[in-house]
């Protein structure tokens, strides 16, 4: 195998490295988080690192990097204490993938990029109307992570939206079936296939799958 130390690392050219070590943790969710600003100018961008933290209460968590490098998402979410967050589907990640360009303060990517903002009565923030899996959070706590000056945003699901079809009798989401992308590194998108569903792993019982 090929070993790299923290060194080596810390040579490699900029795009090289963000490249590798954004490959290196596999497969993830990309979303849109839409936002408003407090003159209610919509912003939508894509993340890669949003991570469920609990069902109850439901609480999502995203990591946001550095103000100085993406600062109109966690900038409005002080401001309003409320976002959505908005799947990505294979007919749309083109239009996605542009939400993370440097756009200023004053552009609203959705009217860049030809995504639609979806307004919800007493919601604030828009959500994609592309999107097939949709909801709507308020924050809760933004934790500074000092080491990197990046930030883990938690906010509390008060508003889910599907398109029907997507939940199994169990509650289990089926996102594979609206072809829901997922992503690796810092450009690759791929569509996901559902291998299996496994039953609670218990140690005294055997692996046994599940047939729904």
């Amino acid at each position: 195998m090929q070993h790299f130390t923290t060194s080596a690392i810390q040579q490699w050219e900029r795009f090289y490295r963000a490249n590798l070590i954004n490959s290196l943790s596999g497969f993830k969710s990309a979303s849109l988080i839409a936002t408003v600003n407090k003159d209610g100018l919509p912003n939508v961008a894509i993340f890669s690192n949003i991570v469920h933290i609990g069902a109850d209460p439901a609480l999502i968590g995203f990591i946001n990097r550095p103000r100085e490098a993406a600062p109109h998402t966690i900038t409005n979410i002080e401001a309003t204490k409320v976002y959505t967050i908005n799947s990505i589907h294979a007919s749309f990640i083109d239009k996605a993938h542009q939400t993370s360009a440097k756009y200023a303060e004053s552009e609203s990517e959705f009217e860049a990029t030809g995504l639609t903002p979806l307004y919800r009565p007493a919601i604030k923030a828009p959500f994609v109307a592309e999107s097939k899996i949709q909801y709507a959070l308020e924050l809760k706590e933004i934790v500074p992570v000092t080491y990197n000056n990046t930030f883990l945003v938690i906010g509390a699901i008060t508003d889910i939206f599907l398109e029907e079809g997507l939940i199994m009798k169990d509650g289990f989401i089926a996102a594979e079936q609206a072809h829901t992308i997922a992503t690796l590194g810092i450009d690759g998108y791929y569509e996901p296939v559902r291998l299996q569903r496994f039953a609670y792993a218990k140690k005294d019982k055997p692996v046994s799958t599940l047939d729904r």
